[in-house]
């Protein structure tokens, strides 16, 4: 999938297909690329993720801008919900280091467990948005858990981006267990520290995807027979 996007992002960014443009259709790219319909879709959707193309049903995809800017993870662009986490889960993770129960961390304990020897992508996901929910629940504000409801989408979308293309589930397992690790030892400051690093590699790897630099990949090229 990585090599399907590199390659289609390449040629939109190169100019081999202006705005405006409608891509191949799937069975064409398909047979083009020589790669199934499942693993193209996965490079299609990142692409609209990205904001550089717009699926229409029945018309197909098009191309709407020329180079990566914000991604958008459901209703929220990747710029917007990073903002948001910062004002709201670094805080939050203060208020869980000094108000959790034995129960939050149990509940964090087991899920960080489940995280560390899952490998299937989705189900990961699934409980990273978990993960971040149980921090908000610990904070004893229900206010708190219902701000990280209503992103709960954009967050599992952004956590699925994510390890795609940037390979971030180890990394996060271990920038979790820092997280419980503090809000076990009751501390303020090491909570705040830890959200604080776990975001600021989540920006990192955004900021890393967004500017990734063109690279040549296996898959045909124009001009090439193979196409």
């Amino acid at each position: 999938m990585e090599a399907v996007l590199a390659y289609l992002r390449d040629a939109i960014e190169r100019g081999d297909y202006a705005i405006g443009d409608k891509l191949p259709s799937e069975a064409e790219l398909c047979r083009t690329l020589e790669v199934s319909r499942p693993v193209l879709r996965e490079a299609l959707r990142a692409l609209q993720t990205m904001g550089l193309t717009v699926s229409r049903t029945g018309k197909g995809t098009f191309v709407v801008a020329s180079a990566v800017e914000d991604p958008t993870f459901g209703d929220y662009s990747a710029s917007d919900l990073l903002e948001v986490r910062r004002h709201v889960e670094i805080p939050v993770a203060g208020y869980a280091a000094r108000r959790r129960t034995p129960e939050n961390l149990d509940h964090l304990a087991h899920l960080l467990d489940r995280m560390e020897r899952e490998t299937d992508t989705t189900a990961w996901v699934a409980m990273d948005t978990l993960f971040h929910l149980a921090v908000a629940e610990a904070a004893q504000n229900p206010v708190f858990r219902r701000v990280i409801e209503e992103i709960r989408d954009a967050l599992a979308r952004q956590s699925a981006f994510l390890n795609e293309l940037g390979g971030r589930r180890e990394q996060s397992n271990r920038e979790h267990r820092a997280i419980v690790e503090a809000l076990t030892d009751g501390s303020e400051n090491d909570a705040v520290e830890a959200m604080s690093h776990h975001l600021d590699r989540v920006e990192t790897t955004l900021t890393d995807i967004v500017r990734s630099p063109r690279t040549d990949s296996d898959l045909p090229t124009e001009g090439d027979p193979q196409a």
